[in-house]
């Protein structure tokens, strides 16, 4: 439970000043109300869902659940009852009963620095409703999934909020992932309909994502799943409209015309489009006639909102299913106070849409709030490592949340970038998506925030909704590397393997307890798999899938994932899915991936690879096995290294022993027990042919 007092030393304390004004302004003020939260959930949250619309109220009990698989079916229900439509409250709500119309919702920054846009809340509202009548006028209705594989530009939030406006499900795709990744997703999701766009910078990389849509398109339909249509934003190029044979002609940036006004692009090689008019219709085209009035569709609370897949440890993705009313009352409250967040405030969230940061800390949980952001399409290190803090200049951020990865990037370039900017706006700084190490905590604390911003070291899961385990800037003193206490509704344990709760200083499975409002409700059509890969091992309680320890004054510290799992710049990688694509080349027979700590990205991928008889290791193969890979997952799985391995250290019973692999990664000659090994002679080998580079 939550200590009654924490330690004055060797923690760092918001300033006094800021606390003044400060939503939960002290230690003992987030004692009281996570009791509240956690003794009284309903009367908790019930207070959070009066600044919110509803068409009909909730009857009956406000929270119902079970975590227990020896009693039955896993489920949680908030709000039961209920109807509302999110998009309303996140923009309707916001215009017409808080007067937030001319307030700004995003400020556009683009690849290119100068390339920029900014919409407010009405012309936001006025979009998402003329887009929602165009998926109408497609035959897409409630309940209809719908894919979205686009880059970080508004059209994006548009096409989401569209979605969420008319009942529609959406399963966006990262616009990094593979044709085959984005094919797996459209088939699993049962998708009606494809929203993509022609094309995309990163840097100086142009990704011709219209191609990428087209190949997992054509790769749906040779496995016997076919997507009728494709709506195509005009992103870069111009040409070709719905109905043309031929593609689009080459034309420069600056030529493009759409929608949204203010764009300034810099003269760059546009991508050919590719058209197909039994498929592809353009968006401008679509939009251009849309009447930009839409009556919301009202929905149940625990009707479906979105589906975002997440790694699993089989290899097979999982589809994580969130809900209307939990999921919006949680990322919303989670926003406003662990950010701290105040009417005038500017927020940036570095993260892109297509994972979960961004769907709960770009486009839900700040639009809930009317708060103004900054939505990046771009590089933190380009056009220069310097680009972050010229944007937080260029808009005034007051907070600003990105992951340790780019922390640690940014600190190998030193502080002198840093200081050429003023940051002064700055107030709150945070961290997402794996545990930070205190050296770069400690640098970001010092050299961005000028010791003078409290860091919101932030946990939580594609699973989770949003923050569970979190400093809140004013009342948490923090310590470098910790996630501190839990959310408000949050009920945390730690378990040693026999499945026994441990009490004080402790290390073990993170697990918790009961349900808060954004928990997933499943894994998208297949609830066996969601029990099981969450409850089953420990019944009772929600299994994170993450270590943990707890310190002698009751602050939790994550340790890392304790299944087959991969922490890799903030993103979860399955193992068995890169082992998958592995072995599907032809040389190779068997492959087994570990993690080995990184000082930029936190893990690394290291593979070892048994080659099939009479095949010779090769500079050319380790290229091809790295295209494979890039192919069938996309470019975040790449592996950083693939050793020869003729054979692999394996039990008598012919389990791998990947302990030992980690430590032959790492070069740790210390292996432990290893008696248990059929064969103790590979591991020298192993040893032996270790990359040089490791």
């Amino acid at each position: 439970m939550i200590p009654e007092t924490v330690p004055k030393e060797d923690v760092f304390l918001a300033s006094a000043e800021f606390c003044k004004t400060s939503h939960v302004s002290s230690f003992d003020k987030y004692k009281e109300l996570y009791m509240k939260s956690i003794e009284n959930p309903g009367e908790f949250w019930g207070g959070v869902a009066k600044d919110f619309f509803w068409k009909t109220k909730h009857c009956g009990d406000f929270l119902s659940y079970n975590f227990d698989v020896t009693k039955g079916e896993i489920f949680t229900k908030f709000m039961e009852g209920a109807t509302t439509n999110i998009c309303y409250n996140l923009l309707d709500r916001n215009v017409h009963e808080k007067n937030l119309g001319n307030k700004v919702a995003f400020f556009w920054e683009g690849n290119e620095p100068g390339d920029a846009l900014t919409i407010t809340y009405r012309e936001l509202l006025q979009k998402v409703c003329q887009f929602a009548n165009v998926l109408k006028t497609q035959g897409v209705k409630k309940g209809d999934r719908v894919s979205i594989y686009m880059p970080m530009v508004v059209e994006l939030v548009v096409a989401m909020l569209a979605c969420a406006r008319i009942g529609a499900v959406h399963s966006i795709v990262f616009a990094g992932f593979s044709a085959e990744s984005l094919c797996e997703r459209i088939m699993d999701s049962e998708c009606s309909l494809l929203i993509t766009a022609d094309g995309f910078y990163r840097g100086d990389k142009l990704i011709n994502l219209k191609l990428l849509a087209d190949d997992a398109l054509q790769k749906c339909k040779d496995k016997g799943f076919a997507v009728s249509r494709c709506i195509v934003l005009k992103h870069l190029s111009k040409g070709a409209e719905e109905g043309s044979q031929s593609p689009p002609a080459k034309r420069s940036c600056p030529d493009l015309q759409d929608n949204l006004t203010g764009r300034v692009k810099k003269r760059r090689p546009v991508p050919q489009v590719p058209w197909n008019p039994e498929v592809d219709q353009c968006w401008h085209t679509l939009v251009k006639g849309a009447s930009d009035q839409c009556e919301p569709e009202w929905c149940d609370s625990e009707d479906p909102l979105f589906i975002l897949y997440t790694s699993g440890s089989t290899g097979k993705p999982k589809g994580v299913l969130h809900t209307v009313s939990g999921y919006m009352l949680y990322t919303a409250t989670t926003f406003r106070l662990v950010f701290d967040y105040q009417p005038d405030d500017v927020y940036w969230c570095t993260a892109d849409i297509g994972w979960i940061t961004g769907h709960s800390y770009i486009t839900y949980g700040p639009l809930a709030n009317g708060a103004t952001s900054v939505l990046f399409e771009g590089l933190p290190t380009y056009p220069d490592v310097g680009r972050m803090w010229e944007i937080v200049d260029k808009y005034r951020v007051t907070k600003f949340y990105t992951a340790p990865t780019a922390i640690r990037l940014l600190m190998k370039y030193g502080s002198e970038p840093v200081k050429k900017h003023k940051r002064d706006s700055l107030k709150v700084l945070g961290t997402v998506g794996e545990p930070i190490n205190p050296e770069a905590w400690q640098w970001y604390y010092s050299v961005v925030g000028e010791k003078r911003c409290p860091i919101v070291d932030t946990f939580w899961q594609t699973e989770t909704g949003g923050h569970v385990l979190t400093p809140l800037p004013a009342a948490t003193p923090m310590k470098p590397g910790s996630a501190t206490f839990p959310f408000f509704g949050v009920l945390p344990a730690i378990l040693n393997e026999s499945g026994e709760e441990l009490e004080g200083p402790s290390e073990g499975y993170l697990v918790f307890k009961q349900p808060w409002p954004g928990i997933m409700r499943t894994v998208y059509g297949n609830q066996m798999r969601f029990e099981t890969t969450y409850f089953k091992k420990f019944p009772g309680y929600y299994v994170t899938g993450d270590g943990c320890k707890r310190d002698k004054d009751g602050y939790y510290w994550i340790t890392g994932r304790i299944d087959d799992m991969l922490n890799v710049s903030g993103h979860l990688l399955s193992t068995a899915e890169v082992e998958s694509a592995l072995v599907e080349h032809e040389c190779v027979a068997e492959a087994a991936v570990v993690g080995r700590p990184h000082p930029v990205k936190g893990e690394s991928l290291y593979c070892f690879v048994t080659l099939s008889e009479g095949v010779s290791f090769s500079g050319g193969l380790e290229s091809e096995l790295r295209n494979l890979v890039r192919e069938k997952i996309g470019a975040i799985a790449t592996p950083d290294y693939i050793q020869n391995a003729p054979g692999l250290p394996k039990t008598r019973s012919g389990k791998i022993m990947r302990r030992v692999l980690r430590k032959i990664a790492c070069g740790e000659r210390e292996l432990g027990d290893i008696s248990t090994l059929a064969d103790s002679s590979v591991v020298e080998q192993l040893f032996q042919n270790r990359c040089c580079t490791a």
